[in-house]
């Protein structure tokens, strides 16, 4: 439980790690605290294996009181790099009792689960109480701290509670990730010129001006996920997904969802669906292209998944291919967004539906934030409150703080597809008055997974190459969930896995597997051009007569507070 691969203290460090679970990629609810209870109830009611570990953490204990115990953190652990965890023999041995207490609560889990145990929950709820007592979250038991108050005789301590106060006042008690003041929309980021060409009261479509004299025939509509900004695709300059799609020669299009509010709380899959049919059709009638190509990420994915159903069922060819980032259609694996997937969730989210008819952001932030506590809560804590230090500027963690509500209508959809698989299953979803079947859906396929992702594993993306029954392209990206996609072809830290065409086993298609220098951006970039058809003139101006620019990008929809 001690949780080891967490970020330094310098922001950009917190950055990359921190972006790897973020709130507004996947909609998920409020975990079941009484079932998580139960669970570790279970845990340490193991008599005999209480006991044995028992044993192996008095014997440890007694070997650090005389400095002879051998444990040391992993590397890779910010919380105790500093020297006088090493040094020091105080600070010595309460880092070696901290780590043998987290090894006692780990050996229990793991016996529980090596019996066929569920310890979800249980993983979970001590993930959060055992990262919480590490003695780097005090200022007394943080050397970095106590050297940093007393080289300011104390002002970081003054500036520490202030940042407490105002997080107190303003962000719900969490400890800030980012300066929000920092980083404003319009002015810093989603930048890339376009103009707004269709509004209605659940989106607006984008359309980006080509930067290239000529452009693919077939256009490119971009789904983003139901929750959050899409502006993850639109960073600053150099950063930009949608930027480096135009410069690639492609006619791009982005849907902006409405910010919902308590009044849009039936919004369904229905709902979301039919909106993405009709950006299609605004799409096909702007470019003349009598079909289109589309890209849904995260939660996005899933929307893109139900037209392209409902389109096979009645034998409509308006979309010639679909690409997947990231993007969850089998829910039957390991996933651990499966942690807040118990069955009192459905029932809590029914509840909440008539309460106030959203699942508000700050509410699911939180939940992601706890899904990794060192690095997106504790890290925090130490930099704002113990070192008195400003919170991080850093766009993508601008974005994550800039999170959106989610309708409870669609929130109970989404839940019960997590927790009963239903996608999977034939003719257990309809949408669009359409049952499910993905075997039905044989368009061309770009899927992609991130080797580190902890919300969406790369194997259990992989699974989409074979519900589908479209010719598939898989890659795998080295990064986490969202720094897989935030990924220009300039980044050096960059690389990918390309192999053969996918086959039933994840594991054996990674050994056939090359590892590409670079970004998946380029190889998406030559598959998605490949997909466009013809090259043509571009167009000179945006929208057209029915759907004329109504204002630049990006657009009202994105710096919308809720149900406004």
């Amino acid at each position: 439980m001690s949780n080891h691969n967490s970020p330094g203290g310098l922001p950009d460090e917190a950055a990359d790690h921190a972006v790897d679970s973020v709130a507004g990629t996947e909609p998920i609810g409020i975990p079941s605290l009484l079932g998580a209870m139960r669970e570790v109830a279970a845990v340490f009611a193991q008599v005999g294996a209480v006991r044995r570990s028992g044993r192996n953490l008095a014997g440890n204990l007694t070997h650090i009181a005389r400095g002879a115990a051998p444990l040391t953190p992993d590397k890779k652990d910010w919380r105790f790099a500093d020297a006088a965890w090493s040094e020091n023999p105080l600070f010595r041995r309460v880092g070696q009792s901290y780590l043998a207490g987290c090894s006692f609560v780990d050996e229990l889990v793991d016996e529980l689960d090596a019996k066929g145990r569920d310890t979800t929950g249980a993983r979970f709820l001590l993930s959060v109480l055992t990262t919480a007592a590490a003695p780097t979250n005090s200022l007394l038991g943080n050397p970095p701290a106590l050297k940093r108050a007393l080289e300011t005789h104390g002002a970081s301590v003054v500036r520490g509670a202030r940042n407490f106060a105002s997080d107190v006042i303003h962000n719900g008690g969490m400890p800030s990730s980012v300066d929000r003041a920092a980083l404003q929309v319009g002015r810093d980021l989603a930048l890339t010129p376009g103009a707004v060409i269709q509004r209605d009261e659940y989106a607006e479509l984008l359309q980006y001006t080509p930067s290239t004299p000529t452009v693919s025939e077939r256009p490119l509509l971009v789904i983003p996920p139901p929750i959050g900004r899409y502006y993850f695709l639109d960073l600053a300059p150099g950063r930009s997904f949608l930027e480096h799609s135009v410069a690639q020669g492609q006619q791009t299009f982005v849907m902006s969802w409405r910010n919902p509010g308590r009044k849009q709380a039936n919004w369904n899959l229905d709902t979301y669906a039919q909106r993405v049919l009709s950006a299609i059709d605004a799409v096909r009638e702007v470019t003349g292209s009598p079909d289109v190509n589309l890209a849904g990420f995260c939660a996005g994915g899933m929307l893109m998944t139900l037209v392209l159903n409902h389109l096979a069922a009645i034998s409509d060819d308006r979309v010639h291919s679909a690409t997947y980032a990231v993007t969850l259609l089998d829910f039957g694996g390991e996933a651990p967004i499966r942690a807040f997937s118990a069955p009192k969730l459905l029932r809590f989210a029914q509840w909440n539906s008539g309460r106030q008819g959203i699942i508000g952001a700050r509410s699911m932030g939180t939940v992601f934030a706890f899904m990794r506590p060192n690095d997106l809560v504790w890290n925090y804590w130490v930099n704002n409150y113990l070192m008195g230090n400003p919170p991080p500027v850093f766009d993508i963690l601008a974005w994550n703080a800039d999170g959106t509500n989610l309708p409870a209508a669609l929130h109970r959809q989404f839940l019960d597809i997590f927790q009963n698989n239903t996608l999977c299953e034939p003719n257990r979803v309809v949408a669009l008055g359409t049952p499910v079947d993905l075997s039905r859906i044989k368009v061309p396929i770009y899927v992609t997974g991130a080797s580190t992702d902890h919300l969406t594993p790369w194997t259990e993306c992989y699974r989409t190459t074979q519900l589908l029954n479209g010719p598939a392209t898989f890659i795998l990206s080295n990064a986490g969930h969202i720094q897989s996609l935030i990924n220009p072809p300039d980044n050096p830290k960059a690389s990918y896995l390309a192999g053969p065409d996918p086959g039933p086993d994840p594991e054996g298609w990674r050994r056939q597997a090359t590892l590409h220098k670079g970004t998946w951006w380029t190889h998406w970039s030559a598959w998605i051009t490949e997909q466009g058809g013809a090259k043509i003139r571009a167009p000179r101006r945006l929208g057209n007569r029915a759907y004329p620019p109504l204002q630049p990008t990006p657009g009202k929809y994105v710096q919308q507070a809720a149900g406004r």
